[in-house]
């Protein structure tokens, strides 16, 4: 399968991947939630070349993952700000780091500590069941093929 491809698979994991499945999308979306909203300041973070940071920003408003506003009308300046389809992308960026401050992190530890607003602890992503609220990992979900793909996703599920 062709990378141009991924949007056009029957499955939710590729069609994502064909939106904000590079890493530098996946830097940009990190700063995003960290309050970052100009395009120079993605640059000087990030240090990617500013055709390699404009086209990836294009995808991210052509998506609907973030949307130009200005801030400033002479000479006319955008800022990116995460729409709700792009605020949807939190518990993925969040889980991500999670990951990497177990996996990844060196003797020091995690690099940024997360703190819930509500009770001002020291927080980790949990995946719970929307149903029951009930913490569920791998071994206690089942998959299905969706309703209207049936067959079309059977490959996928056998493996």
């Amino acid at each position: 399968m062709r990378w141009e491809e991924l949007g056009e698979q029957p499955c939710s994991m590729s069609r994502t991947l064909a939106v904000v499945g590079d890493r530098w999308t996946l830097l940009i979306l990190r700063d995003c939630f960290l309050g970052v909203r100009r395009f120079d300041a993605f640059e000087r973070r990030i240090g990617l070349t500013r055709h390699l940071l404009a086209d990836r920003l294009k995808k991210l408003v052509e998506h609907g993952v973030l949307v130009k506003v200005p801030y400033q009308q002479r000479p006319l300046r955008e800022e990116y700000r995460l729409t709700e389809k792009g605020l949807a992308l939190h518990p993925v960026i969040l889980s991500l780091v999670s990951w990497g401050d177990a996996w990844m992190a060196d003797e020091r530890g995690a690099p940024i500590e997360h703190y819930h607003k509500g009770c001002g602890q020291r927080m980790k992503p949990v995946m719970v069941c929307s149903e029951c609220a009930e913490p569920v990992g791998p071994r206690d979900i089942d998959v299905r093929p969706g309703a209207a793909f049936g067959e079309e996703v059977e490959k996928l599920l056998a493996g």
